[in-house]
């Protein structure tokens, strides 16, 4: 029998692919068989270093199933705590108004019992206004540029501080000055032409009014070394100067802020 050269050629293209195909395999098989256990014992390795990472604790996800309970739980305690605190707040308030009952009066009438020497409260009483001015215009335009006698024809911070000194020397009880009542930090300084008092600026002419025994603060005022060579000035120069007495005249109370106030180095 005659083989075609044509099938001849097929059927041992087909022997020759088999043969091939059979290697393949063998040769997959055996290269699985050579990595079978490695891949299991890479396995193991890496589930073993989970467990250690994880010191036991359970990482499926079932452990978290459960986090709105846990919301819920932490919600609760935090409205507890606001109930308790909304508690303690009652109960400081209701100690804080015993206390105004019991031991708060007390303080309260110390306090009020300050308010008078302090220069707080308004007063009333016997007293004496001393006015300063500056000399008419007609004096200062007949100084002309000589800065040194316009000078003795204006009022000064230290005029002022003068009477005052002397005011509480002879027994004021309590002063203003330009109706702003006097306290331990009041200060009069002098800018220009004008009187700060309390951060205020006051032109002429100056008020000072006290309240105490009317006679000897006149004394006091009249034999003042300073205020007696000021008065020489007046007689001299037109500064303007004028004492009324008062039997009853009312000073109001320090209205602005009781606290001391200071530079700080800039930071």
């Amino acid at each position: 029998m005659t083989t075609h050269p044509h099938r001849q050629s097929w059927h041992a293209r087909l022997a020759t692919a088999f043969a091939a195909r059979t290697r393949t395999y063998r040769s997959r098989g055996l290269v699985w068989r050579l990595l079978g256990p490695a891949v299991f014992l890479v396995a193991g390795i890496l589930f073993v270093t989970s467990m250690v990472s994880s010191r036991g604790m359970d990482l499926r996800a079932g452990r978290y199933d459960d986090l709105d309970g846990l919301a819920n739980a932490q919600a609760k305690d935090l409205e507890g705590l606001r109930t308790r605190a909304a508690d303690l707040t009652t109960e400081v308030d209701r100690l804080t108004a015993d206390l105004g009952t019991v031991g708060g009066t007390v303080e309260q009438r110390k306090a009020k019992a300050l308010e008078a020497p302090a220069g707080l409260s308004p007063v009333h009483g016997p007293g004496v206004t001393i006015t300063l001015d500056d000399a008419p215009k007609q004096a200062l335009d007949a100084a002309g540029d000589d800065l040194s006698a316009v000078s003795e024809l204006l009022v000064h911070q230290q005029d002022i501080q003068a009477v005052v000194n002397s005011l509480w020397a002879g027994g004021a009880e309590a002063m203003t000055i330009q109706d702003q009542r006097v306290v331990s930090t009041t200060g009069v300084k002098c800018v220009g032409n004008v009187v700060i008092l309390h951060g205020v600026p006051y032109s002429p002419p100056y008020r000072i009014t006290a309240i105490g025994p009317t006679d000897d603060m006149l004394t006091s005022v009249t034999t003042s070394p300073y205020i007696q060579l000021y008065l020489r000035v007046v007689a001299e120069s037109g500064l303007g100067w004028s004492v009324e007495t008062h039997d009853s005249v009312d000073l109001p109370g320090y209205s602005g802020s009781t606290e001391l106030e200071y530079a700080k180095p800039a930071a």
